[in-house]
């Protein structure tokens, strides 16, 4: 093995394995309060969601181009393939429309005047495990058609860099059109990251509204706690989906640019794969810092963990 395809190997390795124990963690805390009944937040919810489709991604990309940067091939039979690459952008997909649902949202919660409707409706968790539930069955249906497409290449001779994954073969039709691909399956990345930037730049708007606002004198103290509250959780909503729309939109030039050309560079494949699982593996941690209860969780443990051994 190259001193190059090592280091590829122990970064994909450190990435997929720190992004999964972040979402695991999360996991973890969002289901066992709820199991134990504690009051849940309307945002707790999606921040489940998206740690578990990102605990997706890791583990059906990050942790095979792993396995390959460590020079191993042909470890997964037809079965294998298909699972993986179809989860894999089920995942991402759920992902994308579940910070689309978090901006929105949250966007609501600043400004109830844009869909005075909705304002109601996203204090409900009953509706806001519909819009969740939605987001499955949406994507679960619309990328039905990659197992058709994604087969193992056990058994194979002389495949191209391009018509595989190192791991998986796609096996493109007859009558295959490039661009006509390109608008057809990545359309939604499109309108979802075009309402990811609209949102986040009507926040940011609001936010600055708020701060100028001249509040009464008997109620200064109450709103003051109030906009403290939303502009923490405003600006942690910003901080990851500025990072989704930043990671998210290279690795799409990087996808759209192999699916054109049809040419495809281990540089180019290892670059994608580093972007895809990027905001997977970091944005745990930014909603762990964020989030005071898992905070103060944290240092409850730590301090019966000290006085047991003092």
């Amino acid at each position: 093995m190259g001193a190059g395809k090592l280091e590829t190997g122990i970064i994909f390795l450190l990435q997929t394995g720190v992004g999964i124990l972040g979402n695991s963690s999360l996991l973890c805390f969002y289901n066992i309060s709820f199991f134990i009944g504690h009051k849940l937040r309307s945002t707790d919810l999606i921040l489940n969601q998206l740690a578990f489709a990102n605990s997706l991604v890791l583990f059906f990309k990050g942790m095979p181009q792993t396995i390959v940067a460590f020079g191993w091939k042909d470890f997964l039979d037809d079965v294998g393939c298909k699972l993986a690459i179809y989860w894999c952008r089920v995942g991402m997909a759920v992902s994308l429309n579940t910070i689309c649902l978090l901006n929105g949202f949250q966007l609501i919660k600043l400004n109830p005047g844009i869909w005075s409707w909705m304002e109601v409706k996203i204090r409900s968790l009953k509706f806001i495990v519909f819009c969740c539930f939605l987001c499955w069955i949406l994507h679960i249906v619309l990328n039905s058609f990659i197992p058709v497409l994604v087969s193992s290449p056990r058994g194979r001779q002389n495949l191209s860099l391009e018509s595989n994954y190192r791991y998986c073969f796609w096996e493109m039709p007859d009558h295959y059109n490039p661009l006509y691909t390109v608008l057809l399956y990545y359309s939604p990345d499109f309108w979802g990251l075009a309402f990811i930037m609209w949102a986040s730049i009507s926040m940011v708007i609001l936010l600055h509204r708020h701060k100028k606002q001249v509040q009464y004198i008997h109620n200064q103290a109450l709103s003051k706690s109030r906009q403290n509250h939303e502009a923490r959780a405003t600006c942690t909503i910003l901080i990851l989906v500025t990072s989704f729309f930043a990671f998210y939109s290279i690795y799409n030039a990087l996808a759209i640019w192999t699916t054109l050309t049809v040419k495809t560079s281990y540089w180019t494949m290892n670059s994608s794969v580093f972007l895809s699982t990027c905001f997977p593996a970091l944005s745990p941690f930014v909603i762990i810092i964020s989030d005071t209860r898992i905070s103060r969780l944290c240092f409850g443990c730590c301090l019966k963990t000290k006085c047991l051994f003092d």
